[in-house]
């Protein structure tokens, strides 16, 4: 992230020039008095979040008060919005703000559907929000997107990603259920009309992100997946998301290749790598030309 550059002489310097008080100042950026006075001694530093209201407050323009090097990431255009991430959510439609924590962090693009709404927040256009979200993988990965260039993915984030990662792998082309389909076997395994083709749909687009224990129990049991998989928590979405992908590899005859590639052990525990590897062995064992 390209911070800017917060200079606390410079700020007392300009506040005492303007004959602007630090009661003022803290008003002014919502925050206490004590506190503009901590920034001004070096105690402490505002967040990059504030630096927009301080310029506001001290009648500077941002860029000449908290100078920034080199082009801005989704970061730097959210803080320049003085936009904390937790803001983000309501602003995408969404109860959390995973998705643009997830771009923020170099792990997953952003959705089509996100970009107006964060654009138009954040005061600038589409295309310098794609320009942004290019810095933000290309910090993360420490060259142009290297991630992508090399062909790797990512386990998915939000429920919606979850639901269609199982829909693409685990069915092949065309024979994937839908919506009516998945939400009668949710009810049939919960005994009861505990939600329906809308609700799946919503669910599946990201239009809700939130779904009764029970419905989540029923989709773990339809696609044959450990319930834990659509619990808020990547770690356990990686394992399952490995798993998936050496299935993948077992449809296409590309076990062995998988297995000498290395699965990555970031988020796995060694049990797991034990469990998948094992699988693999099977798999071959079950076809030798599984290679």
């Amino acid at each position: 992230m390209s911070a800017r550059r917060f200079d606390r002489h410079r700020v007392r310097s300009v506040r005492r020039a303007a004959e602007i008080s630090q009661s003022d100042v803290a008003e002014g950026v919502g925050v206490a008095d004590s506190t503009v006075a901590g920034w001004e001694l070096g105690s402490s530093v505002p967040d990059q979040e504030r630096l927009p209201a301080l310029a506001q407050a001290l009648g500077q323009q941002l860029d000449e008060l908290f100078p920034r090097s080199g082009p801005p990431d989704l970061t730097d255009l959210r803080c320049d919005a003085g936009l904390y991430r937790r803001d983000t959510a309501k602003i995408i439609g969404m109860k959390s703000d995973g998705p643009v924590a997830g771009a923020e962090g170099g792990v997953r693009h952003l959705k089509d559907r996100y970009l107006p709404p964060l654009a138009d927040a954040y005061g600038v256009t589409v295309e310098a929000l794609l320009r942004a979200q290019k810095n933000s993988f290309a910090k993360q990965s420490g060259g142009e997107e290297a991630n992508e260039e090399a062909g790797a993915e990512e386990a998915p984030c939000t429920l919606a990603d979850k639901i269609t990662l199982m829909l693409e792998r685990s069915y092949e082309a065309g024979t994937a259920p839908g919506d009516t389909e998945i939400a009668a076997a949710v009810n049939t395994h919960a005994g009861a009309e505990v939600t329906s083709a809308a609700e799946i749909e919503s669910l599946r687009t990201g239009r809700s992100e939130e779904a009764a224990p029970v419905v989540l129990e029923g989709l773990a049991k339809f696609f044959g997946v450990t319930r834990m998989y659509f619990e808020p928590d990547e770690a356990v979405a990686r394992q399952v998301y490995e798993g998936l992908r050496l299935m993948g590899a077992a449809k296409q005859g590309k076990v062995g290749r998988v297995r000498a590639r290395g699965i990555t052990a970031e988020g796995l525990s060694a049990g797991v790598l034990s469990i998948l590897n094992d699988l693999a062995t099977e798999l071959e064992k079950a076809d030798p030309d599984t290679k």
